[in-house]
């Protein structure tokens, strides 16, 4: 990849020959046109042209992937060419702007009419956009630090139920998970700042717990408070109240606010953002549609998230582990730098039983946070035993030894195999 250029890797489907196909993406995807128009100049194609760097061919299909693909003129075709395409777009095309970016690589292409199906694999991009994007500001060390957990997961848990406590019954519930010793606890993303739970009331009585026990302890446990909102001033309203009263984390639904709110709020934020990807899942969830964790999550990592959800091995939801083993390795891995790595955050169903394989299939990854709700406040024993025996999960997991044999002389494992295994 040259310093100018953009690398976008695709997956089409088309009733076309692959490069009758990709040549007319490539034509929507710059300078728009069917036919000549007198603007369309010689310079202007060679300025802005952009090329098909590599095919690597799939098998046919007999029926298209997508159900509202229709085809137009002549006889129905029976047999769908399927392909992975790299292709290659000037800088000077989008520039550093990010929105630019995303209307290029998934605007009208998603529409064409000579594709059954189209997804955006992954992305390369050039260092220009590390130097034009503000990226995350604390990332997995930053985290690591404002935690002072190193050497194994951030242990965390989320506040249940998720919505309809008061600011007093939530802090209820923090002093039982930080005197348990969690490291981290989050908000749920459908709290924002509602009548019975404004965000001034809530962080006034969670960080009143959280620096009570952070005097007694020398540890303060990180709170992800969701500052979710509509308005991005609102949003930075909102992280200046967390931030005053000694917070150390914000959280934002990302998919919902969208990227340019997020990279406002990274501008003028002082604490590590917290990404809540819910809704991500329309735009991935189908095979043959959509777009790649790989590639979308990278446009957050350089609007400025630190930590950012990638759901969990054996999870409740619909991803498959390997999805959730290429997430995980996709926020570790440097777009630019070390530093730009962040933190990946695995849940969903979380238990202690997760752990050897999330460990296992991520080849001995601990740079994670890993966030369970039940899995900790459901404990036989109580959420101090539920935190417990996460940890003791881990520790078995990092020195080679099955859970069934660290259960022998570890109680709060023991009883959590006994209850989920």
């Amino acid at each position: 990849m040259t310093e100018n250029c953009i690398l976008a890797t695709y997956r089409i489907e088309t009733p076309h020959p692959v490069d009758v196909a990709l040549e007319k993406m490539l034509n929507l995807m710059t300078t728009g046109t069917f036919t000549p128009v007198p603007g369309e100049t010689d310079e202007i194609r060679e300025r802005f042209a952009a090329e098909v760097v590599r095919i690597v061919p799939l098998p046919p299909v007999d029926r298209p992937s997508l159900p509202a693909w229709s085809y137009r003129t002549g006889q129905a075709p029976t047999t769908f060419q399927r392909a992975e395409a790299v292709l290659s777009f000037p800088l000077a095309l989008t520039e550093t702007d990010l929105t630019t970016l995303m209307a290029t690589l998934w605007g009208g292409v998603y529409g064409m009419a000579e594709l059954s199906s189209i997804r955006l694999l992954d992305l390369k991009l050039p260092p220009t956009f590390a130097l034009a994007q503000p990226g995350p500001q604390f990332g997995v060390q930053g985290t690591r630090h404002l935690t002072g957990v190193h050497g194994r997961p951030i242990i965390a848990s989320i506040i249940k139920p998720n919505v309809g406590l008061s600011p007093e019954q939530t802090a209820k519930i923090v002093d039982e998970l930080v005197a348990a010793g969690v490291d981290f606890i989050k908000d749920d993303e459908k709290l924002t700042s509602p009548v019975y739970s404004t965000t001034e009331a809530r962080v006034q009585a969670v960080m009143a717990v959280i620096r009570e026990h952070a005097q007694r302890t020398g540890k303060q446990v990180m709170y992800a408070f969701n500052i979710s909102s509509d308005d991005p001033d609102e949003m930075v309203r909102r992280h200046d109240i967390v931030a005053d009263a000694g917070g150390t984390a914000v959280m934002v639904s990302i998919a919902q606010v969208g990227l340019g709110a997020v990279r406002f709020l990274r501008r003028r934020c002082r604490l590590p953002i917290h990404g809540h990807r819910n809704g991500w899942e329309l735009l991935t969830r189908s095979p043959d549609c959509g777009i790649d964790f790989r590639a979308w999550h990278q446009l957050y990592r350089l609007a400025g998230v630190d930590q950012i959800h990638v759901n969990g091995i054996r999870n409740k939801f619909w991803e498959s582990d390997e999805s959730v083993v290429r997430s995980i390795e996709a926020c570790l891995t440097p777009l630019f730098a070390e530093k730009d790595r962040v933190m990946p955050v695995v849940g969903s169903g979380m238990w202690a039983g997760q752990v050897p394989d999330t460990y296992r299939l991520t080849s001995g990854a601990i740079d994670l946070i890993y966030i369970a709700g039940g899995g900790i406040q459901g404990h036989p024993d109580g959420p101090g035993a539920g935190v417990r025996s996460i940890r003791q999960a881990w520790e078995a997991a990092m020195s080679g030894i099955t859970l069934e044999e660290y259960a022998r002389d570890h109680v709060e494992l023991a009883a959590a195999l006994r209850r989920w295994g």
